[in-house]
Order: C-alpha cells, then structure tokens, then sequence
C-alpha cells in the first residue's frame, strides 16, 4: 500500500476530509500512517482554501485502535523514544494547525486513536464509538500526549480511573464528561452531521476562525491576563480587517456573508 493509500484526501469546496484507510487492522497508526496526517493536516492548513478539516476512519468498526502494536514489538528504548516524540509532534501539530480539525469518531478509539482524538479541535461521537486508553493492561503507558490532554478535558482524577484501569468510555458518558459538545448520532448519520458542522465553520469568517484557534492555543497554559492581553489584539485586528466589514454589512442587510480566503497561504494571526 503505497503512503497515498494510508490516508485518503476528499476535498470539497472548503472542507477537506482525511480517512485513516487500514481497516484491516482497525486504521491502526504506524509511522507511515502518521507521516501522511502530519503531510495532509500542514497541506489543508497552508491552503488558504481549505476552512475545516474533518478526519475519520476507513469502516464502520474503527476510528483507529491505536498505535500499530507489531511496529513496537522488540523496540529498544532509544528507538521508542524517536516513535513517541514523532507521534507527539504530529499530534501537536494538529492541534495547532491553524485550521479547526473535526474528528469524526465512527467506531473505536483506543490509544493512540483516542489520544489523535483528543488532539481534534472537536469530536462527533457515532454512537458506536468507544473511547480509551489501555496502554496499561499491555505494560505501556500512553505516549502520544493522553497522560497530558485527557486530564485537562475531564479532570485529573476521572482520568486516572480511566487510564489505571484502561475501562473505555461510551458516546454518551464521553458526551457528559465534555468530550463532545455534540451529542452522539446515529452510525448512518455520523458523516452528515460533522459534515453539516464544518459546513457550519467553514461558513464563518475564515481570518476570524484562526484567530479564534489562535487565541485557544496561546491561551491554554497562559495566565488570564496574557491571554486577554492577547484577545485584545487579535480582535481590534478583527474589527480593523476587511472581513468585519463584509460580516457587519450582511448582518445589516440581512443577508448572509460572502467572505473571501485569506490572501496568505499558512500565514498565522499575529
């Protein structure tokens, strides 16, 4: 299978869907599938085109089960070390790609699976999914960043229950603990739905859609006031641009907004 084949690229208008396409090992991330995320999620974010990626998995069983357990057997440390801080890195660099990433989850997320999840901007829940980390039942422990983002979305103690016992969490209990801010679907309605969402998105203003990451990201592990020092300055850029001009006046005239890509290419608010 050649690295095209591992990750499938569909892009519609300003949408761009990525499908994980190992079913036979339920899209399990080995390094080349990893790789091609990395390619594609910094392609879509440097096209000034594309307005919301949206990533799935290849079939109705899996999301992704994780990392590829047969490329870890037998690995020394030093060469595990390079795999987790690779996987880390694509993973960061989705999180921040500038460009929101909507998971479509339509079936297990296990692992590494669950903590590519975690990286999203936000999940769809199929409710078939089935989410959690149980590296600990194999004698491993999560190395693409779950031990650090599932604690911030659901607390320090619900995740340690979770990953010291490695149980997996439904859609519905996932969707009460903030995982998701959309209640699950139905499995024949999963691509719809986070298809109608990045329609939704990708209908906004695109400068303000990155600067609104932006700002996310920066503010994160900033003090509050750093990040409203921040805000401040990305939204008086906001009211100043061309495209606050174009939203206003379709918001008087009652008509919906016609705005443009940016002029730049990958180029960051600032």
């Amino acid at each position: 299978m050649s690295t095209a084949d591992v990750v499938l690229v569909e892009r519609r208008r300003h949408v761009t869907t990525l499908t994980i396409n190992r079913p036979e090992v339920f899209n399990a991330l080995d390094q080349e599938v990893l790789g091609a995320l990395h390619r594609e999620v910094l392609a879509a974010a440097a096209d000034p085109s594309t307005r919301v990626v949206v990533l799935t998995g290849c079939g109705e069983k899996a999301f992704s089960a994780g990392a590829d357990l047969k490329e870890l057997q037998g690995m020394g440390a030093d060469r595990a070390h390079e795999v987790m801080c690779r996987g880390q890195q694509v993973l960061r660099e989705i999180e921040r790609a500038g460009v929101p990433v909507i998971a479509a989850v339509n079936g297990v997320a296990l692992g590494g699976g669950f903590e590519l999840v975690l990286a999203c901007t936000f999940p769809v829940l199929s409710t078939r999914a089935s989410l959690g980390l149980p590296e600990a039942g194999l004698g491993l422990i999560p190395g693409y960043g779950g031990t650090q983002r599932l604690p911030r979305v659901v607390g320090q103690q619900v995740a340690a229950h979770l990953m010291l016992t490695g149980a997996r969490l439904d859609a519905e209990r996932a969707h009460r603990l903030g995982l998701t801010p959309v209640p699950p679907v139905a499995p024949e309605e999963l691509t719809a739905t986070a298809t109608a969402l990045a329609d939704r998105v990708a209908a906004q203003g695109p400068t303000a859609v990155r600067s609104i990451l932006a700002a996310l990201e920066a503010g994160r592990d900033a003090t509050l006031d750093a990040g409203l020092q921040l805000e401040t300055g990305l939204a008086a850029l906001a009211v100043a641009g061309a495209e606050s001009d174009e939203g206003i006046a379709a918001f008087l005239e009652r008509r919906a907004p016609a705005f443009t890509d940016p002029d730049t290419a990958g180029e960051e608010p600032q």
